[in-house]
């Protein structure tokens, strides 16, 4: 059974994060260079929270915030939901659908963040695994295998 470890591994385990104290411009910015839905937001090397793209919509813009003097602490979402690395594949996509997120913090053995993972993430690896069984089966059939 697959697990966020076998989708991190696809992924890969680059973190991009910002401080509390950094405009949700700032983090803006780094979130649509990086073309990521979601930052980490990381406080003393502990994570403090993270900031969506929805936590901008709700708490920004339609709040008519000017994003240059709103910091990332006073919008962010606080109350996370994580999972582990043997976190499986069905019980990520669970929790995501059940919480309605589409990002969740990966927490390694001693607690620290090894990673994130996405809604899209697990889409991606849905259907990258559907595939390699279908070229498997493919192969099967056909007797090449």
């Amino acid at each position: 059974m697959a697990t966020v470890s076998d989708i991190l591994a696809g992924k890969g385990l680059r973190l991009i994060t910002v401080s509390p104290q950094e405009t949700v411009y700032a983090a803006a910015v780094r979130m649509n260079e990086h073309k990521i839905g979601a930052v980490l937001v990381m406080e003393n090397d502990r994570l403090a929270g993270i900031l969506t793209e929805r936590d901008i919509l709700v708490r920004v813009v339609a709040e008519q915030r000017d994003a240059n003097l709103t910091h990332v602490d006073d919008v962010m979402t606080r109350d996370l939901v994580c999972c582990r690395l043997h976190t499986g594949f069905e019980e990520a996509k669970s929790v995501m659908r059940n919480r309605r997120i589409r990002h969740l913090p990966v927490l390694g053995e001693h607690d620290e963040v090894v990673g994130i993972i996405s809604i899209g993430d697990l889409n991606a690896f849905q259907a990258d695994s559907q595939e390699r069984t279908i070229f498997q089966m493919q192969e099967y059939i056909h007797g090449t295998w």
